[in-house]
């Protein structure tokens, strides 16, 4: 791999951030000489398969000599009811079945390898656990369905180019005092309607339907290492890049984290309250590590399989938080397609942003996209396609972003537009297009397009890429900023302190404004559009509410900024000439003027692009700091519909001059109809 001065600031910042988990490098237990040898086991019923009259238990764990099942009457602590010596069952299975119903029990298990009995663990496929996740749970699923779960469906969706994601994290949308939400910092907190600001202002659920976005991406709720859910009634704070038990829900988002079916129901509920809303879920899945290392639930049920090793036995780490699943590997592939499959089917989730996806493999990201075409072919899947460390896998077999293009209708976010929007988000000084940088037209062309291939571009300009990297629009998330570093507004007050308050807002307006009408899928970090701040704090992925939480004060502070969104997010979908689905589409729809002012940047959208009702539509953008741009417009009828702080639907106000008189830090859009 090269290494540019970019991915070498990211790799350090990666590993300071969104990760609590030990750093340590171990060895494994043993490392047999190839995995490949071991057994595949293709069916469907590892874990628990549950019934009224019996309870079935099986793993998969080849190496060990023996197995047993320990049997509970709590999830912590409690009496140990049975313990059960499991059978081989073949292709390096182990079951056994306990009659009667137990449900409500907990239960663990625990391996026999080179003599030694390692840690009980629940199995990784548990779908409830008690509190902390230290045991799995016996639960009858059907029996956690919400009210009319049955009738639940998914909000429509014609074409992943319509989708708008709001990133959001459970316990920053609802746990300021200002929210007005009863369940704070809870999956229910996500089902209430009607809750509002001191102001009066929508908050929560409201706020985000308000917004017209079409997906909510949350951070993780599979249930993660960091919290300790004994504790609740102490401040503890995580974003939840720590995986423990992958197919079970988060506790400390729960009401009741002891028992595990009311985390199950909670999510369902926020779930359906969400699609009632309009409004698809995302889930932040981390199947690129997992918390804890040598004391993984993996680790010690397989010791070895599931991670990759480098040259002297000890594990490699790509992800900088200790270890680095090994995808490509049968069982490993098997475990994220089939828990991926889970997610969708028993708690409808609309989507998957994959953390760190470039460490997989591109085969098992493939595979991924393939099974949930079989489920609904609607179902997003998207990722980050960098890591921050190097791996064993060799870079043509991982997602990494300029592959893309061999992953058919999966995205990668693009740091591209991103930093070339705002300037290097690990350099904090430093500048991009809207914020008073030079020479970014290039890479702001690059995100208009959304990373696909265009005659009109300069790769040899633009920051980070040196070629197209999306085969299609619908395979690039265009961002400005995320819960990851600073939000956009502290980090204009970082870059450009010495300017106003008022000149930084039009710098905040004007980033959204190219992100809401690029090409490609929009991504906006919860409460970007009403000035979010955390203080300044760049990497908050443990600190205290007082910097996470959401304050819904602001909305009625930068309500023009709010209402500013809204109606782009309205103009988005009413317009599909700026979400066409395919490079053909925009090679034969999208033209740039061949503008000679520095640090400006024009298109057309024209011929009725991807069938809209508009002829043509003509958008400008002015990145001048303190120069107002006069641009010769190409014939046409055209009548307003951004300038300034409005936005015209209905484009009702003609533009009566021949040229357009951009002011500073701003953007225009006109239509010809």
């Amino acid at each position: 791999m090269k290494y540019t001065p970019h991915l070498i600031v990211l790799i350090i910042s990666i590993m300071l951030s969104a990760c609590t988990s030990q750093r340590k490098t171990e060895k494994p237990a043993e490392l047999p000489a190839n995995f490949d040898l071991y057994p595949f086991y293709g069916g469907k019923d590892l874990g628990l398969t549950y019934s009224t009259k019996q309870s079935v238990f099986k793993i998969w764990a080849p190496n060990a000599t023996q197995v047993k099942l320990k049997l509970y009457d709590a999830g912590i602590n409690g009496n140990l009811l049975k313990e059960a010596v499991m059978a081989k069952s073949g292709n390096g299975t182990w079951a056994v079945t306990l009659d009667g119903n137990q449900k409500g029990k907990f239960y663990t298990f625990q391996v026999l390898h080179q003599g030694k009995w390692l840690t009980e663990v629940p199995d990784p496929y548990a779908k409830a656990v008690g509190v902390n996740g230290l045991r799995a749970m016996v639960v009858d699923l059907k029996s956690t369905n919400p009210k009319d779960w049955d009738k639940d469906k998914r909000p429509p969706l014609k074409s992943f180019a319509d989708i708008l994601i709001y990133e959001i994290h459970l316990r920053d949308i609802s746990v300021s005092p200002t929210s007005g939400i009863k369940n704070k910092g809870k999956y229910l907190g996500l089902t209430e309607k009607g809750t509002t600001s001191p102001q009066g202002e929508k908050t929560g659920l409201d706020h985000i339907a308000q917004l017209g976005v079409t997906h909510a991406h949350i951070l993780p709720c599979f249930d993660h290492n960091s919290i300790d859910e004994t504790r609740l009634n102490e401040p503890q704070y995580n974003w939840g890049y720590d995986p423990l038990n992958y197919n079970a829900p988060e506790g400390s988002y729960a009401t009741d984290p002891y028992d595990g079916s009311v985390r199950i129901r909670e999510f369902k509920e926020m779930v359906k309250a969400l699609h009632n809303a309009g409004i698809r879920v995302i889930m932040d899945v981390v199947y690129n590590h997992t918390g804890l290392t040598q004391d993984s639930y993996f680790e010690q049920l397989v010791p070895g399989y599931y991670y990759r090793q480098r040259a002297d036995g000890s594990f490699s780490d790509a992800s900088a938080c200790g270890n680095e699943t090994a995808s490509e590997r049968a069982m490993v592939r098997k475990f994220i397609v089939e828990s991926v499959k889970y997610w969708a089917t028993e708690y409808h989730i609309d989507g998957f942003r994959f953390d760190l996806m470039a460490i997989h493999d591109i085969e098992t990201m493939n595979q991924v996209r393939a099974a949930l075409d079989e489920i609904d072919p609607t179902i997003f899947v998207y990722g980050e396609g960098w890591t921050p460390g190097n791996s064993p896998l060799p870079e043509d077999k991982r997602p990494v972003k300029k592959s893309i293009y061999k992953l058919p209708r999966i995205a990668a976010f693009s740091d591209d537009l991103r930093d070339g929007l705002k300037g290097s988000v690990f350099i904090h000084e430093e500048k991009g297009f809207v914020s008073g940088a030079s020479g970014k037209e290039e890479t702001i062309k690059f995100g208009i397009v959304a990373a696909t291939q265009h005659p009109q571009i300069d790769y040899s300009k633009i920051n980070y890429s040196t070629a197209y990297w999306a085969g299609a629009p619908i395979q690039c998330i265009n961002y400005v900023s995320c819960h990851d570093n600073h939000t956009l507004y502290d980090r204009l007050r970082i870059s450009n302190a010495a300017d106003t308050e008022e000149k930084r807002l039009l710098m905040h307006r004007l980033a959204n404004t190219i992100v809401l009408t690029s090409q490609g899928i929009p991504f906006l970090h919860a409460g970007e559009e009403m000035t979010r701040t955390k203080n300044g704090e760049e990497n908050s992925y443990k600190s205290p509410d007082a910097i996470n939480q959401i304050d819904w004060l602001r909305k009625s502070e930068h309500k023009n900024l709010f209402e500013y969104h809204v109606a782009l997010i309205a103009l988005r979908k009413a317009h599909p000439a700026f979400r066409m689905t395919t490079t053909e589409q925009l090679l034969q729809h999208l033209e740039f003027l061949p503008i000679q002012e520095p640090n400006v940047v024009g298109y057309l959208l024209k011929n009725n692009a991807n069938g809209d009702s508009w002829k043509n539509i003509l958008v400008l953008f002015n990145g001048n700091q303190d120069k107002e741009v006069t641009i010769k417009l190409p014939d046409g009828n055209w009548k307003t519909v951004v300038d300034d702080w409005t936005v015209d639907l209905k484009a009702k106000k003609k533009y009566k001059d021949k040229k357009a008189e951009l002011s500073p830090i701003s953007a225009l859009i006109l239509a010809d109809d």
